[in-house]
């Protein structure tokens, strides 16, 4: 009996079904996207929530551990909240303005001798270059803006978005322990033990991202501030502020807040000054690589630098500046989640229990 060959071989059909199951990913991740971006008013502040839900977190659990209310736990660390977060901006935003005009100077200055020294162009104008960079930003920032507060005042709008992530916070806290029935309910028949494992394991890589983050970027503009001080860098508060904002923005933004401080150095301080405070800012950048990120985000998804650099740069194209920043921990949920997908279970194992030899999961929380 002769049997019907297939039309294309196994090869064929198994790159075919890849494709199909890469577009219709593609497909779904994009309509999330425009979605996203239709309902951005709405999103950005739910993101911001879960970031400081993540952060304080385990503040809340030892509270309700330890028998406080769970609203009067979730007020105390929303307010604990609004402390930390508000004296960091305060600190930060007043040092940059403090010493932002001499910082600005300095790389004038720091352009202008790269210029002599090197010959890079005849009659090159330093002014001219620092105006064109100017309205860049600007520019790039009235877009990113625009992109996220259409049609309403900026100062307004981040007051609003602020009181909005706040109180979101706050519910997120408070009523955490609803999440796994809501998991099970919206889930399809059979599912809800992996939609709960698949959540909490993305919560647990947010969580750990911003909490090893948090610390990692308060070590580095610690240590990169005592050694300008000790340099007599000028600015040295305000380009330690800007390291610790731009710890949030992994790779570029350690990068270009050490290029600020060297080039600051070089301005007022001549080259050797300089190239000691290179050394300051590569030694923070090796303690944090080899001994602060293994230490601290050993727990925490892992990723690739040419991955993180992509994500950025994606994130830069949704929604500017505030897209870089969430980039990365969205990204780390998502690698969770995954994770979570390709582990091997035995058949009738629930997701989210956890293996026999791992310790008891603490409650409270």
């Amino acid at each position: 009996m002769q049997t019907n060959k297939p039309l294309l071989p196994d090869a064929a059909r198994r790159t075919a079904a890849w494709c199909g199951v890469v577009l219709l990913v593609a497909g779904v991740a994009g309509v999330a996207i425009f979605l996203c971006i239709i309902l951005k008013t709405a999103v950005t502040p739910v993101l911001l929530a879960l970031l400081g839900t993540a952060l304080l977190g385990p503040v809340n659990r030892r509270l309700t551990a330890h028998g406080v209310n769970r609203s009067v736990a979730a007020g105390v660390t929303c307010a604990l909240l609004v402390a930390v977060g508000g004296g960091a901006g305060y600190i930060v935003v007043t040092a940059l303005v403090d010493t932002g005009a001499q910082i600005v100077d300095s790389l004038k200055e720091a352009g202008q001798w790269v210029i002599d020294h090197f010959g890079l162009a005849d009659g090159a104008n330093v002014n001219a270059l620092a105006d064109n960079a100017k309205k860049l930003v600007e520019k790039f920032g009235a877009s990113a803006a625009g992109g996220l507060l259409t049609g309403l005042s900026l100062v307004g709008s981040l007051i609003a978005t602020t009181v909005l992530a706040l109180l979101l916070t706050f519910f997120f806290l408070r009523d955490s322990d609803r999440a796994v029935n809501l998991a099970h309910t919206v889930a399809p028949r059979g599912t809800g033990d992996l939609v709960e494992a698949m959540g909490r394991r993305a919560f647990e890589a947010v969580e750990g991202f911003m909490r090893g983050t948090t610390f990692i970027a308060l070590i580095d503009a610690v240590c990169i501030t005592i050694g300008l001080l000790i340099l007599r860098v000028p600015g040295a508060v305000g380009l330690g502020a800007l390291v610790f904002v731009g710890a949030y923005i992994p790779y570029l933004g350690a990068f270009l807040s050490g290029a600020v401080a060297v080039l600051v150095a070089l301005a007022d301080r001549g080259l050797v000054i300089a190239l000691w405070a290179l050394g300051v800012v590569l030694a923070v950048q090796v303690l944090e690589g080899h001994v602060l990120q293994p230490m601290i985000q050993s727990r925490t998804v892992q990723m690739h630098p040419a991955m993180i650099m992509i994500a950025l740069t994606a994130g830069a194209s949704v929604a500017g500046l505030l897209g870089m920043l969430l980039a990365v921990p969205v990204c780390a949920a998502a690698f969770g989640i995954i994770g979570e997908l390709r582990k091997d279970r035995p058949q009738g194992q629930d997701p989210a229990a956890p293996p026999p030899d791992a310790p008891p999961a603490p409650t409270g929380g």
